[in-house]
């Protein structure tokens, strides 16, 4: 048989059944497509496989090879699941990976405090001129502080995912899983309500909450795109990406004694694994602290010899 004519239909299978988001869709794609153009065969040799991992190794950064073999692991599992093949290559080769962490970036709280602050001067001294965005785009800001959720799926909230009076939003997730976060600062609900009020012809009928000028969905290269902007406007020189805030969002929440496990939920993790890292970040922001702030560095001791 012909194994990659059979990448269409696994691909149409995670879009409709397991209802993976497009983003990952389009990774998939290019992974085994690579793949196939690399081992040029349908069923490779255990040798071959093992070169191709070499030269994803020499290419890639670690976190993007174990991706990219994940992704034709994930496609011969299906291959075999639908009893399509019996022998699976990838059952031969073992791949071991040393694991690096790496740090989340995030926003000091004092820039993020700026942006809010310049963006809304800039609203308050704004007069009939571009006032109806940018209120949308200190929405968005608010938004992506506020619930930590990724910049895909504060883009993709429904028109009807918003209890504005309870501040209450429903994220679709990876994997089409729900999730609620309650939006607790009133001012973030009374900008929300403005925005709902001036847009809502638009919205409506758009199906979408945030909305760009000709009335559809505002994109995720929109919203970095807004981002840059307005960190410029505010004379900040880092450059701040939408997902920072999640980072930041989540960093500062266990600084401030949250739970893992609530944090956890509330950015849909499957695997508190992966917000572990975020206690990490908020120990090393503590020792940091403890080295500048703690009195004993300021005190004259001699040492015992």
């Amino acid at each position: 048989m012909n194994i990659r004519q059979e990448v269409k239909p696994y691909l149409e299978y995670c879009r409709f059944r397991k209802e993976l988001d497009e983003k990952t869709i389009k990774a998939y794609r290019i992974d085994l497509r690579q793949y196939f153009e690399f081992v040029d065969c349908d069923m490779p040799e255990k040798r071959q496989i093992e070169a191709y991992i070499t030269d994803l190794h020499k290419r890639w950064r670690q976190k993007t090879v174990k991706r990219k073999i994940a992704s034709v692991k994930a496609f011969y599992r299906y291959l075999e699941d639908e009893e399509l093949l019996s022998d699976n290559p990838f059952r031969k080769i073992r791949v071991k990976f040393k694991e690096t962490q790496v740090l989340p970036r995030i926003i000091p709280r004092a820039e993020i405090e700026r942006l809010l602050n310049s963006m809304y001067a800039r609203l308050a001294g704004d007069g009939a001129g571009g006032g109806k965005y940018l209120v949308r785009d200190i929405a968005v800001v608010e938004v992506l502080f506020a619930t930590g959720a990724r910049v895909s799926e504060v883009c993709s909230i429904r028109a009807d995912a918003l209890e504005l009076d309870a501040g209450l939003v429903r994220i679709m997730g990876k994997g089409g899983k729900e999730r609620y976060i309650q939006i607790g600062e009133p001012a973030v609900r009374e900008l929300l309500k403005r925005y709902y009020t001036e847009n809502e012809a638009a919205i409506k009928a758009s199906g979408y909450f945030f909305v760009n000028r000709l009335g559809g969905r505002y994109t995720e290269q929109s919203v970095r795109t807004m981002l840059k902007r307005y960190t410029r406007l505010a004379g900040i020189e880092r450059n701040i990406t939408p997902h920072m805030f999640r980072h930041s969002f989540a960093t500062y929440l266990i600084e401030e004694g949250a739970d893992i496990s609530c944090v956890q939920q509330i950015l849909g993790h499957s695997s508190i694994k992966t917000t572990q890292i975020y206690v990490h970040v908020a120990a090393a922001k503590q020792a940091e602290l403890l080295k500048e702030l703690h009195p004993r560095g300021r005190m004259r001791i001699s040492a015992a010899a």
